[in-house]
C-alpha cells in the first residue's frame, strides 16, 4: 500500500519509530529510512550513510536496550522534521531530529546527548 505524501504524518511516524525501536524489530525499523539515509551521532561521534551501516548502529542498541529505553519526553514540528526527546537505548537522554523524504522515508536523523534539567533552590 502507498501513502500519499498529502496523508503523511511525521508525527505519527516517529511514534511508530519510537514503538518499532522499544519492540527491537530491526527489519521494521529499517523500514523508515531510505536507501541513503544519514544518520549523525554526536551521542557516539559517528556519522552513517546507507540502511546497512544504520542497521549494523542499531542492531546492537536494539539487543541491549534497557527499561526505560525509547520512552517519549517531548515531541515537536520543526521547519523541516520532527525533534524528540527520548530516552536511549541505555535510558539516557537524547535529543533526535527527523527529516523526512518525499517518500515519506527518514533521509536524515541527528542525536545529540540532552542534559537533563536540575532545579536549583535559592539559596537563603
Amino acid at each position: 500500500m502507498s501513502i500519499s505524501r498529502d496523508n503523511f504524518d511525521p508525527l505519527a511516524a516517529v511514534v511508530d519509530w519510537l514503538d518499532v525501536c522499544r519492540r527491537g524489530n530491526l527489519g521494521a525499523l529499517l523500514d523508515f529510512y531510505d536507501e541513503q539515509a544519514v544518520l549523525e551521532c554526536d551521542c557516539e561521534g559517528v556519522s552513517i550513510t546507507g540502511r546497512n551501516a544504520i542497521a549494523a548502529f542499531w542492531a546492537p542498541k536494539l539487543e541491549s536496550k534497557r527499561v526505560p529505553a525509547f520512552n517519549l519526553d517531548e515531541l515537536a514540528l520543526t521547519g523541516h522534521g520532527v525533534q524528540i526527546d527520548y530516552q536511549s537505548h541505555e535510558g539516557k537522554p537524547v535529543r533526535l531530529y527527523f527529516r523526512f523524504g518525499g517518500s515519506g522515508k527518514i533521509i536524515y536523523t541527528s542525536c545529540r546527548p540532552l542534559e537533563r534539567r536540575t532545579f536549583k533552590h535559592p539559596s537563603h
